[in-house]
């Protein structure tokens, strides 16, 4: 429109102008024209063409219909009907009509925008764009996470979504460890992914070696102790990345979404990760994967990952012939040494006849035979407390494993699991019933009626059965003897006889009834009359 405007002021203006601009621009010559003609009423119309101006009285969204869409998550219907009733209350403007709302929130909002207003982060995060990573070398950088699988397993019986936590090289798209975890991972499962995703030993190899870095996503796993101390000795940096930014680990992160759409998804069992407040659902009679089976499998397809699969980023090469062209040297770590970097430290302790006290407990080895006495350095891996990995405090020479001495059975353990089960889904349904509560049912505006009654003396034993017992039973007089009290106080008989030596003990507190005997014995000290005086 600028230009037009400067060649209608030379004088060079044609009509053949105005008809290379609607060819250009892929509209009416009828269109030129009215925007050359609202150019020249309002030069600010010229870096618009086409739109409103605002002076013919256009809606624009406000920062108070933005509020509203965010609270009514991206629903314009109700949106109108707020702005209808704030406007009855005389708190702002009519509103414009649905459609006309509609089209002001289509044009001045992105995309990302509304999304996010309906939505929330995660739904505006797909409109954005990213920038990709170069690729650089193997072992340059790894990515690591945990995935819980949609799939519902047989665990012992009881159907258990399981957990995968894995490693990825970014170079070569190659799942370098993997280790599944029936139930929540823990720092257990990060060491035993990264054991398996370093060694290039059998069956693992022949991706792995020590790499440069790994980002995690402030997972408190991976950010744990005995992890940390881990990355730390085998010379590993860890990029700790910053809360909610799944995109900046994208590798891993496509194979969280890749494994389920390409494997999960076919698997007995399979259900969608289930919208808030619903529970995972399955088809009746359906068989579930042993726990074992699933593991197997997925093992078998995360090979098939790595040998066969042909990933866009590699332009049709396979994450092994990747790896394969790449020359960068490997640093390898022997798998004893590796089973010892990886494994938690718990100080050093004294052999003794007993074996090694770790955490009450005694555990003993053949190879302690003649060894008591030396002092010895504990590793454990962590939740595995049936064994651990003794080393002589000194020397850090490795003497051998320790097994838990007076180990139960596995029928005993099964029964001590039962118990508590039971115990806990009863103290489960005593809670629920406890805090039960139910309100009468209503047909107009009127408050909340509780129902259930309960008397005074009902009242009275629940309060009392809630506070345990009475203070009162609780009390311990005889535990610290009073001081004797000044010899001219006239002390009752209870304390006399507790801090007079050689005094016979008083009756029983409370009893009211004394008899001639006692008092001319002396056991109770008379009372006093008028002839005694004032006390």
């Amino acid at each position: 429109m600028r230009r037009l405007l400067a060649l209608r002021q030379e004088g060079k203006f044609t009509t053949g102008h105005v008809r290379t601009v609607a060819d250009a621009l892929g509209v009416r010559e009828r269109a030129v024209w009215r925007w050359l003609a609202a150019a020249e009423k309002d030069e600010t119309a010229a870096a618009a063409p086409g739109e409103r101006a605002r002076y013919y009285g256009r809606f624009t969204v406000t920062e108070e219909v933005r509020a509203l869409l965010g609270l009514w998550r991206g629903n314009v219907a109700a949106v109108h009907r707020e702005l209808t009733a704030r406007a009855v209350r005389g708190e702002g403007d009519p509103p414009p009509s649905v459609p006309t709302l509609h089209r002001a929130i289509r044009r001045d909002l992105t995309p990302g925008e509304r999304a996010g207003l309906a939505g929330g982060e995660r739904a505006a995060r797909k409109h954005d764009v990213f920038l990709a990573r170069p690729r650089s070398w193997r072992n340059r950088v790894w990515e690591t996470d945990h995935m819980q699988a949609p799939v519902l397993v047989d665990v012992d019986g009881t159907a258990r979504r399981p957990w995968i936590t894995w490693f990825t090289d970014c170079a070569t798209n190659a799942i370098t460890g993997v280790a599944v975890t029936p139930v929540h991972p823990s720092r257990e499962s990060v060491l035993a992914a990264l054991r398996s995703a370093v060694l290039r030993e059998d069956p693992y190899g022949p991706f792995g070696g020590l790499p440069e870095k790994v980002r995690v996503d402030r997972g408190k796993d991976f950010l744990s102790r005995a992890v940390s101390a881990a990355f730390d000795v085998l010379d590993v940096g860890v990029e700790d990345l910053p809360a909610f930014t799944p995109h900046l680990k994208g590798t891993v992160e496509g194979l969280n979404r890749a494994v389920e759409s390409m494997f999960l998804a076919a698997l007995p069992g399979y259900a969608r990760q289930p919208r808030p407040g619903r529970r995972l659902s399955r088809p009746k009679g359906e068989v579930l994967l042993g726990f074992e089976d699933f593991t197997a499998r997925l093992l078998d397809w995360t090979r098939w990952w790595n040998t066969e699969h042909r990933p866009a980023p590699l332009r049709g090469r396979t994450p092994l012939e990747a790896w394969r062209e790449d020359p960068t040297p490997l640093r390898d770590v022997p798998a004893a040494d590796l089973w010892t970097f990886t494994l938690e430290d718990a100080g050093t302790r004294t052999l003794t006849t007993r074996g090694v006290r770790f955490r009450g407990r005694d555990y003993v080895g053949a190879w302690m035979t003649g060894q008591a006495g030396i002092q010895v350095r504990v590793r454990f891996m962590p939740h595995h407390d049936h064994r651990i990995e003794v080393y002589h405090a000194a020397t850090g020479r490795y003497l051998g494993p320790a097994d838990l001495a007076d180990q139960a059975t596995e029928e005993q353990i099964s029964a001590v699991r039962r118990a508590r089960a039971a115990r806990a889904r009863r103290l489960k349904k005593d809670l629920a019933a406890s805090q039960r509560e139910r309100y009468a049912a209503v047909t107009q505006a009127e408050a909340p009626q509780r129902l259930g009654a309960l008397t005074t003396v009902q009242a009275g034993a629940e309060l009392a059965r809630a506070t345990g017992c009475d203070l009162s039973d609780l009390a311990l007089p005889d535990l610290i003897a009073p001081a004797a009290p000044p010899a001219g106080w006239r002390t009752p008989a209870s304390l006399a006889a507790l801090t007079t030596p050689g005094r016979p003990l008083p009756v029983p507190s409370g009893s009211d009834e004394v008899t001639a005997s006692d008092r001319r014995d002396g056991r109770v000290p008379r009372a006093p009359t008028d002839e005694d005086g004032d006390a």
